[in-house]
């Protein structure tokens, strides 16, 4: 009867207007039709092979009375699923066109419940009636439920951000501002930025297949947390990450709160730590295991987790029921070892290592760039004229503006603004110089709010403010250092009570609810607003409690130190020699907290603190511990430098500094002293500082600055792969006048950066190489180099490939190097400059007395331009090496370049890999080769030349076949690579490679 019942159906649909094909093109004249009864008779098979859950339609249609109790229960009677379906799909067709439009409605809403019906739906354009809209639809699936509450939960969690203080909670949608994302391979270099959140999970920049753990990293204040809650929002909103179903987030700080000899299965991770479902723990658990790939975790802060071992010393465990303990847990997940296939995403302070075997893929946030500030300016002040006030005043002060290129930083310098322009003198903004005193005027803002007291009321006020909040300042500083000392950044309820810390204490706002860590809700846990507000209490008590010696203070930096250039340098030294060491203190002790609070400490006890602190502490007190201060940091820079191998290079004596040279920097910059800055440059013993990876962003460029001012002899800075920008460019204007090298090469530096660079390079003319290498200069950015190059004739090197030139900024550099006759090194590689930038550069080339390499590499030059070069190259008896790789050269063009090596007896390399030359073109420089002996390699590696071809030419006396150039040192950079050398004895002219 059934298969009977499907043949009429069929018949029935054959009949209508000629509709009787399956696909989008045949559904417009059924919608029009208006017959939901025959749409269901048309597509009847589909649905019986695609709905599996009968349960939601039947409970929907009895809700909502379009059925009776007897007809649902006899529904379900059917012995298998299909035929239950069939049985519904009768019993819905009886009952008219709106019971068969609910029915469509229920499969439309309930998506989560009948994902395989998706496609289907989207095929048949289905769009519910207002009618049928204004009728609801429950979920009745277990697991569809349980995914429906963890959406509820992460949208109310996420919908807001805590502001300023916790009653003024704001919409996360009113705030959240892209910051700049960069993919990072696996050593260490930039290999693109991502864009949307979407392609954190793309398979772009993978590193390893076989991981499955997104790895983001990033400065304190940088935006890890907030990204992780608008991908959390997005999710829940069903506008991100539609492939996923399960959504689990964690903070890391959780998994302190165990005790060592706690044990917790899978299951209680997911359940009691996230979200418990409603009923049937076990079906979702088990459909959760079986569909591994629909699980998303979000996991915050990894360098919080405090471990006394060996990652590699964490035993295995692979089954998801096994108590164990609650980091080894975490750990098996990252590693795979349970719930092979779920999605991470895991998010760690800056130099936290993890093993590349978990590593999918490596992403680092470098904070607001420049469009992004603008961005996130527009959205906190939404008046115009406030807007142009704030950049007008940040602009004005350049270490400010870059303060703000920290979305952190950036957001309590526009709130303290905020509350200026409600008091009486927003100016005061001006008036701060270091993050010590943006910090102070957090304080004194938080605090005053609390009292109604408005800000500069009169000038001592600040003094005033905090003189009368001493006592709870106090304590809250006792708080934090406690918890800085151990580790330890969240306070149970035990602790907030022992520490006299009472509610209006926390209504300051400087003390947030963290959530409940225990799993059942019973106990509040409290941390501090930002882990660098617990480093400014830290410090705060340090300088103020009279009770703890300078002698104590300084240890600070001993204990920092000893991680620094003990546990860290030691595990370099180890992995240089081939050994691998992912030691705890490598991967989960990083110590952010204390290189922060030794920040503020230098800025607390600078020397124009020193008023403040009259009314607070003893000054003798302060005075002790600002001696030893002074004294400490001196010492430590020399130290620093001496104990750092040096390098001869290029006529240099260069030293790579390690990244915590540029906290000592930062340290002293905080002082504002200009006798501890002199002492500091005092003890630079090199003349060429190696700053590459140092993660050195925009701000710290006031710090390098305000040291190598103090500079009596000239110096190289090269500042490669950091987070620079057109603000830090701003801030190095007051040492230009020492550097003879200036290296800014992956830096997001812009036009604005290279007009300061113009401006500030051409006053002092001493400039012999300049790295602009992979950033975002164009045309209008080439005209000011072009300045650059003509009028400092000092100037001998320029890489600025991988920029955004075209054919006319090309032709602004060709004719600057054109009447700059010292000039020997061109780094072009991965512009646009095309053919009329390859016939400007061809009329500098010809009879230039100096330049040697010139690099026009990947750079759309056809043969038209090809063989302009070519030509020029007849004229030139000075370039000793020539890349032209990734171009669009043909035969034509090597017919001319071997020609031109019968006249030219100085070029030592060409480089033609992967254009479009043949066996014919090879044949052209196999001819001339017998009159040019000097020549030492024309590499054609990936051109038009067979296999059978490249042999034949390998037979061949002079011409010689190299697998793979010297062949490592060639890696496509070619702004940094060095030439293979071959000896004319190999006979290796031509290169395969």
């Amino acid at each position: 009867m059934v298969e009977a019942h499907d043949s009429s159906a069929q018949d029935v649909c054959a009949r209508m207007d000629g509709v009787c094909q399956l696909g989008s093109q045949q559904q417009v004249p059924f919608i029009l039709a208006h017959s939901f009864i025959r749409l269901l008779k048309f597509h009847r098979e589909v649905l019986v092979g695609r709905i599996t859950n009968t349960e939601c339609v039947l409970s929907n249609l009895l809700k909502h009375n379009y059925i009776s109790n007897e007809e649902a229960e006899l529904s379900q009677q059917q012995p298998t699923q299909p035929a239950k379906v069939r049985q519904i799909l009768d019993l819905v067709e009886s009952k008219g066109e709106e019971t068969a439009e609910y029915f469509l409605h229920i499969l439309y809403q309930a998506s989560e419940v009948y994902t395989d019906l998706s496609p289907w739906l989207k095929e048949i354009q289905y769009q519910p009636s207002e009618h049928i809209q204004a009728k609801s639809v429950i979920i009745t699936d277990t697991v569809c439920q349980y995914i429906q509450k963890i959406k509820q939960d992460l949208r109310q969690d996420t919908r807001f951000v805590t502001s300023y203080v916790r009653k003024e909670d704001i919409l996360l949608e009113d705030t959240y501002t892209e910051t700049l994302m960069e993919l990072i391979n696996a050593v260490n270099e930039t290999i693109g930025t991502i864009s949307h959140l979407e392609d954190l999970f793309s398979d772009s920049g993978i590193i390893n297949e076989d991981a499955e753990t997104v790895f983001v990293t990033g400065d304190a204040g940088v935006g890890k947390t907030i990204l992780l809650q608008r991908l959390q929002n997005l999710w829940s909103k069903g506008e991100l990450c539609a492939d996923v179903k399960f959504f689990f987030k964690f903070r890391c700080r959780l998994f302190n709160s165990f005790k060592e000899e706690d044990k917790i299965s899978l299951r209680d991770l997911l359940f009691k730590y996230n979200c418990y479902p409603d009923k049937d723990a076990d079906e979702i658990f088990s459909y959760i295991r079986q569909h591994p790939t629909t699980v998303l975790f979000t996991l915050d802060g990894f360098d919080e987790i405090n471990v006394d071992s060996d990652l590699n010393d964490i035993p295995d465990v692979s089954s998801p029921f096994e108590p164990t303990h609650p980091i080894a847990l975490l750990l098996n997940l990252l590693r795979g070892k349970l719930l092979k296939g779920a999605k991470k995403l895991l998010t760690a302070r800056t130099g936290t290592n993890l093993p590349l075997r978990m590593v999918r893929k490596r992403v680092t946030l470098k904070g607001f760039s420049k469009e992004h500030l603008l961005g996130y300016l527009k959205k906190f002040f939404k008046d115009k004229a406030d807007r142009t006030l704030v950049l007008t005043q940040l602009e004005a002060n350049p270490h400010l503006c870059s303060l703000c290129t920290v979305p952190l930083f950036c957001w309590i310098i526009f709130k303290c603004y905020e509350h200026f322009q409600s008091s009486s003198s927003p100016q005061r903004l001006l008036d701060y110089v270091t993050l010590t005193d943006i910090y102070l005027l957090m304080l004194e803002v938080f605090l005053n709010r609390s009292t109604k007291v408005g800000l500069n009321k009169q000038s001592n006020s600040q003094n005033e403010t905090f003189k009368a909040r001493k006592c709870v300042l106090m304590r809250l500083g006792k708080l934090a250092r406690r918890g800085i000392e151990n580790n330890n950044f969240v306070f149970s309820q035990e602790e907030i009570t022992a520490a006299n810390i009472s509610e209006e204490d926390l209504q300051l706002g400087f003390i947030k609810t963290a959530g409940h860590y225990d799993g059942c809700g019973n106990q509040s846990t409290y941390e501090f607003l930002h882990l660098t507000l617990q480093s400014f209490f830290t410090a705060f008590v340090l300088v103020v409690d009279e009770e703890i010696s300078a002698r104590e203070t300084i240890k600070f930096f001993a204990k920092c130190d000893n991680h620094m250039t003990g546990a860290r340098v030691n595990s370099l030294l180890l992995h240089c020699l081939g050994y691998n060491t992912y030691h705890r203190k490598e991967s989960l002790d990083m110590n952010e907290h204390l290189q922060f609070t030794i920040l503020f400490l230098c800025g607390l006890l600078s020397k124009a603190k020193r008023d403040f602190f009259k009314h607070l502490s003893s000054m003798r007190s302060v005075q002790r511990k600002r001696s030893a201060l002074k004294t400490y940091l001196a010492d430590r820079v020399e130290a620093h430098l001496k104990n750092l191998p040096h390098s001869p290079f290029q006529g240099f004596s260069r030293v790579q500094a390690l990244p915590r040279f540029i906290w000592l920097l930062r340290y002293i910059f905080e002082t504002q002293s200009e006798a501890v800055a002199s002492l500091a440059a005092r003890g630079i013993c090199a003349d060429y500082i190696k700053l590459t990876f140092c993660n050195a962003f925009s701000a710290d460029c006031s710090a390098i600055a305000n040291i190598l001012r103090h500079r009596k002899k000239l110096i190289a800075l090269e500042l490669d792969n950091n987070n620079i920008n057109d603000y830090g460019v701003k801030e190095l204007v007051p040492c230009f006048d020492k550097l003879t090298v200036v290296r800014l090469s992956v830096n997001q530096v812009t036009d604005d950066g290279a007009k300061v660079l113009a401006e500030e390079l051409t006053k002092y003319k001493i400039i012999k190489y300049l790295g602009l290498y992979r950033n975002q200069i164009t045309d209008v950015g080439a005209q000011s180099i072009a300045r650059v190059i003509e009028e400092c004739s000092s100037l001998q090197t320029l890489k600025i490939g991988l920029n955004k030139l075209t054919s006319v900024g090309g032709k602004l550099l060709a004719q600057a190097i054109q009447k700059n006759k010292a000039f020997k090194d061109l780094g072009m590689w991965g512009n646009q400059i095309g053919d009329l930038g390859a016939v400007a550069f061809a009329e500098a080339l010809r009879n230039h007395p100096s330049i040697q390499e010139l690099s026009l590499a990947a750079n759309g030059i056809s043969t038209e331009g090809g063989k302009s070069l070519a030509t020029a190259l007849r004229d030139n008896s000075s370039l000793k090496i020539f890349w032209l790789t990734e171009n669009q050269l043909n035969d034509d063009a090597a017919l001319i370049f071997a020609e031109a090596l019968r006249i030219n007896k100085s070029l030592l390399h060409l480089w033609l890999i992967n254009n479009k030359i043949t066996a014919v073109g090879v044949n052209h420089f196999l001819e001339v080769l017998d009159e040019n002996a000097t020549i030492e390699e024309i590499c054609l590696n990936g051109n038009s030349i067979s296999a059978e071809e490249a042999k034949t030419f390998g037979n061949e006396k002079t011409v010689g076949t190299v697998n793979g150039i010297s062949c490592d040192e060639y890696t496509g950079d070619f702004e940094h690579s060095t030439v293979a050398k071959c000896s004319p004895s190999q006979g290796s002219f031509f290169r395969y490679c």
